[in-house]
C-alpha cells in the first residue's frame, strides 16, 4: 500500500517510514507567528532566555492589530520589535506589510514539501503550494523558539475531487463553502485533506489559497494540492531555498474519498452562526445588510479586488451600507492601485483600508454593533466574531459581497 502526502512528507523529514496514527517529533522548516508573539514570549522566557533556536527559521508578522488601535496593542508590538532585535530574527515584517498568510507566500517561504507551522489556525493556506502547514498553539511555539522541535500524530487522509466546468462568476469561495456545508464543520476533523480534480487544476494560485485556507473550517489538520507549473512559475524569483515536490502515491489509502461536480453550482452563502450553515443565494436573497467587507487572508488578493471592482464599476454602494476594503498585503494594495481597482471601489463609495486583518476577528477597524448584519469574504461567522454577539455575519465570495453592497441586501450577483 502506498503513502498519502502527509505520510510521505513526514517520512522524508524524519528519515523513516511513518503511517497515519504514528507519533513523530520534527523540526519545522518554517515557524510563523504574528501579534500573538507577545504572549508567546512570556512562555518562551519561562523555558530559556539566552537564545532562540535557529532564528532564520522563524517568521514574525504584525498584522492583526495594525496599526495599533490602543495602548495594549502598541505595547505588544513594541515588545515584539525588541524581541526580534535581541534574538536576531531577520524575517520580521512590521505593520505596513500585510496579512501573515499572504506575506509568507509572497516572501517565498511557502514551498512544496516543507513543514510549516504557525500560531494561527489558517496556516493551512500553504497547502496550496504543496506544503504541509498547520496551526499550533502559543505554548507549542514557545517550545519551538526554545528547542526547534514539535510533535505530531500523523493524521489520516481524506481525498476530495472537484470536477466539472465552473459556471461563469462562481469562485473558489463558493466551492469551499459548498463542500463545508456538505460535510460539516467536523467532516475532516484532524485529517489531511488532499484536493484533486479538473476544477482544482484550473484554479489560480489565489483560488487554491482560498480553498486551502478554509479547509480548517471543516476540521482539517492540513490541506494539500499537488504543485503544478502554475505553482512553479509563481515561486520563480520568490523561493527562499530549494524545495522538493512530494506527491501521494497512486495506491495511497484514504479514510474517505469524496467527488463533487460543480457544473451547476450557484453562489453560496454561509449563514450565522457557523461556517457549515451554508445555503444557495436563492434561499437568502433579500436579507438586509449594514456592512460589507472585502479582504482577509481568505479573499483579499488581486483577483478578489478585481471581481469586486467589476461588479461595482458604474454603480454606487447603497446609502445604508458601509463597504470596507482590506487588501491582503502592501504588494496587492500597490498592484490594485496601479490597475485602477481601488479607484473604482472608492468612486463607488467603498472605504479603502490599510493591508491587514481588520475586523475579521472582531478587534479592529469595522466591528459590528448589536443587531447589525455584515456580508463578508472572511473565513468565520461565529457569534461575536466581528464585534457584538448580537450581530450577524454572512460569508460569501467577492462578487456576492460587492453585489450586496450595491443592493443593500443579499442578492445573486448574476442578476445585477
Amino acid at each position: 500500500m502506498g503513502q498519502t502526502f502527509v505520510e510521505k512528507v513526514f517520512s522524508k523529514k524524519i528519515g523513516k517510514t511513518v503511517k497515519a496514527g504514528d507519533m513523530v517529533e520534527v523540526e519545522p522548516d518554517v515557524s510563523m507567528s504574528h501579534d500573538n508573539t507577545a504572549d508567546i514570549l512570556l512562555k518562551f522566557r519561562d523555558i530559556r532566555k539566552d537564545r532562540v533556536y535557529n532564528p532564520d527559521s522563524h517568521m514574525i508578522i504584525l498584522d492583526h492589530m495594525t496599526p495599533a488601535p490602543n495602548e495594549l496593542s502598541a505595547g505588544n508590538h513594541k515588545s515584539v520589535r525588541e524581541f526580534v532585535k535581541t534574538y536576531g530574527i531577520e524575517n520580521f515584517y512590521d505593520v505596513n506589510t500585510g496579512i501573515c498568510h499572504q506575506v509568507l507566500p509572497e516572501e517565498g517561504f511557502a514551498l512544496p514539501g516543507r513543514i510549516i507551522v504557525g500560531t494561527d489556525s489558517h496556516t493551512t493556506t500553504y497547502g496550496a503550494f504543496g506544503a504541509f502547514s498547520t496551526g499550533i498553539g502559543r505554548s507549542e511555539m514557545a517550545v519551538i523558539f526554545a528547542t526547534g522541535k514539535i510533535w505530531f500524530r500523523i493524521p489520516e487522509s481524506q481525498k476530495i475531487s472537484v470536477n466539472g466546468k465552473l459556471p461563469k462568476g462562481i469562485a473558489s469561495k463558493d466551492i469551499i463553502l459548498y463542500i463545508i456545508g456538505d460535510i460539516g464543520a467536523d467532516g475532516a476533523l484532524y485529517q489531511s485533506v488532499e484536493f484533486y480534480g479538473d476544477v482544482i487544476s484550473a484554479l489560480s494560485i489565489s483560488g487554491r489559497m482560498t480553498i486551502s485556507n478554509m479547509s480548517v473550517e471543516m476540521g482539517a489538520k492540513n490541506s494539500f494540492m499537488e504543485p503544478d507549473d502554475k505553482v512553479i512559475d509563481w515561486l520563480e524569483n520568490r523561493a527562499k531555498g530549494e524545495f522538493e515536490i512530494i506527491r501521494a502515491d497512486p495506491d495511497a489509502e484514504y479514510k474517505t474519498e469524496r467527488v463533487y461536480d460543480v457544473s451547476n453550482l450557484e453562489p453560496q452563502i454561509a449563514c450565522p452562526h457557523t461556517v457549515d450553515n451554508v445555503k444557495p443565494v436563492s434561499e437568502v436573497s433579500g436579507m438586509r445588510i449594514d456592512q460589507a467587507l472585502l479582504g482577509s487572508c481568505t479573499n483579499g488578493r488581486i483577483e478578489d479586488l478585481e471581481a469586486a471592482a467589476s461588479v461595482l464599476e458604474g454603480n454606487a454602494i447603497h446609502k445604508n451600507v458601509r463597504f470596507l476594503i482590506y487588501p491582503a498585503s502592501r504588494n496587492i494594495y500597490r498592484e490594485a492601485l496601479e490597475r485602477g481597482y481601488l479607484s473604482t471601489l472608492a468612486e463607488a463609495g467603498a472605504i479603502i483600508m490599510n493591508p491587514g486583518c481588520g475586523p475579521c476577528w472582531g478587534a479592529h477597524g469595522g466591528v459590528l454593533s448589536a443587531g447589525e448584519r455584515c456580508i463578508s469574504t472572511t473565513n468565520r461567522n461565529f457569534r461575536g466574531r466581528m464585534g457584538s454577539a448580537e450581530a450577524e455575519v454572512y460569508l460569501a465570495s467577492p462578487a456576492s459581497v460587492a453585489a450586496a453592497a450595491i443592493a443593500g441586501e443579499i442578492v445573486d450577483f448574476r442578476e445585477l
